[in-house]
């Protein structure tokens, strides 16, 4: 049997999105999200935070590309506000053929396969690396996201940015999730990770947009320093 893993949108409304996608490829001009404090709050925590964390990120990316020769930084596709598709930056936690050995794995592992499709995540996953294990655990891997953070394709705080293969999950909510910019903590950082249910993330996401205000955002980045700290459902 193949298990491909694709993108799909069954339960999902496109139509909404579908203009967004359109001028985003053929690179008409759209009018800027207004400033709020928010944002200056965004900017400046990124640049003053990327200027302090450049040494760790310097050394932690050569570390990476002497484990194999290929690149430190990875960039996946993911949904972010609008609908708008942008490059999420990460450091490379995974092997250079994490999709085919993921691919092997779902197609031989019906365990595997059960908990990938409940949670998009692998307790036991061969792709990541024993230098990938400690960057996700201290959640160093998400450093270059504060590059993300100043170009304006994510906030601080605000839904983690979704795959292409994770947008069916979000169903009605996904209109949601494309309200606010991704983030890069959240309420589901701070309430566990990997702990919680994808179910039970969507709903966080969701109440997260509809609810959200400029001190709560404050008070989710004062509590992910905890949660970063001891590797609260870090996977």
């Amino acid at each position: 049997m193949d298990f491909r893993i694709t993108d799909t949108a069954d339960g999902v409304e496109t139509d909404a999105f579908t203009e967004n996608y359109v001028r985003a490829e053929s690179g008409d001009p759209r009018p800027s999200p207004p400033v709020t404090a928010k944002r200056v709050l965004d900017v400046t925590i990124a640049v003053v935070a990327l200027i302090f964390v450049a040494p760790v990120l310097l050394t932690v990316g050569i570390l990476i590309r002497l484990q194999d020769g290929e690149k430190a930084i990875f960039p996946h596709t993911r949904y972010g506000m609008n609908g708008r598709t942008f490059k999420c930056l990460k450091l490379r936690s995974m092997v250079p053929d994490a999709a085919e050995r993921l691919q092997a794995l779902l197609e031989s592992d019906p365990a595997a396969k059960r908990e990938w499709d409940e949670t998009q995540k692998l307790t036991h996953d061969p792709r990541v690396t024993p230098l990938g294990k400690f960057i996700r655990a201290s959640s160093i891997d998400e450093l270059p996201q504060l590059i993300n953070v100043i170009r304006g394709d994510m906030s601080l705080v605000g839904p983690r940015p979704i795959s292409m293969s994770e947008r069916s999950r979000y169903g009605e909510g996904f209109a949601d999730y494309c309200s606010v910019r991704p983030g890069i903590t959240g309420k589901w950082q701070i309430s566990g990770r990997s702990n919680v249910s994808y179910p039970e993330r969507v709903a966080m996401d969701v109440t997260y947009a509809r609810t959200r205000t400029f001190w709560g955002d404050v008070m989710i980045m004062l509590k992910t320093v905890p949660a970063v700290l001891f590797s609260v459902g870090a996977r």
